[in-house]
């Protein structure tokens, strides 16, 4: 799948969360919705992009947003590293990359000389009807929350 624009249907996603709660793109209609992407669980960049979306929760719900992150890792690992940096958001396990690849942001990528296959990080902005606002592939873990408050604050 190619790379998601404004105006494009967000794709469906039915995943289940860190509590093993099955967590739907439905359940956000009505609510604008920050649907970020990262690699891997309790890792540095993720961390801090993590702990950077928890510290602005309340800023983001003043502006009617809604967050849930979305990796290839277990629910009991998201489960620990929710508990670990107390993130209280959904984390949703994409084990199998089908919610990735419908997003564009599963991918070839390159560390070290070796190419494999991973999670480009990547956050999008859904509007209350479910489609696009903002796309931003390779984002790094800083910029997430302060792209999102830009373009919640035009």
């Amino acid at each position: 799948m190619g790379k998601l624009s404004p105006g494009d249907p967000a794709p469906d996603f039915q995943l289940p969360d860190q509590a093993g709660k099955v967590v739907k793109l439905a359940d956000f209609q009505g609510k604008k919705l920050l649907v970020y992407f990262f690699p891997k669980a309790d890792t540095p960049g993720c961390t801090r992009q993590a702990c950077s979306v928890r510290d602005a929760r309340e800023d983001l719900a003043a502006l009617g947003l809604a967050v849930v992150g979305l990796s290839p890792d277990a629910p009991e690992r998201q489960r620990k590293f929710d508990a670990k940096y107390g993130l209280d958001f959904p984390l949703l396990s994409d084990p199998d990359h089908r919610v990735a690849q419908a997003y564009g942001v599963w991918a070839e990528k390159s560390m070290y000389g070796k190419k494999a296959f991973g999670i480009v990080r990547s956050s999008f902005l859904i509007d209350e009807k479910g489609k696009i606002i903002r796309s931003w592939y390779k984002v790094s873990p800083e910029d997430t929350v302060p792209l999102v408050r830009e373009a919640l604050e035009r």
